[in-house]
């Protein structure tokens, strides 16, 4: 694609990421990249693994005492990994 103005580099990465829809991957990211942020490192360190798949944030803890306190905060959890991320990236939040 030829253009006929000068652009910045900023503008065609966000122009690449607009035309390659890759906004929603990377909004998914930058929440997993959040989450010791948003928890804390304590609860973090208990973390096995983190991903996301179809907007449902799957979390695998290795105690249940804080499996059972991140249920409590299900809810306000969800609501800060989004604000942290800009939009709804997470409709559900699974802890195992």
């Amino acid at each position: 694609m030829r253009r006929s103005k000068t652009i910045s580099l900023a503008e065609a990465v966000k122009d690449y990421i607009k035309e390659m829809n890759l906004g929603g991957k990377l909004s998914e990211v930058g929440v997993i990249n959040s989450w010791e942020e948003i928890v804390g490192k304590a609860i973090s360190s208990r973390t096995s693994k983190i991903y996301i798949k179809d907007h449902i944030l799957f979390v695998h803890l290795n105690s249940s005492v804080v499996r059972n306190e991140l249920l409590m905060f299900k809810e306000i959890l969800k609501e800060k990994l989004n604000e942290k991320a800009g939009c709804e990236v997470i409709k559900d939040i699974v802890l195992r």
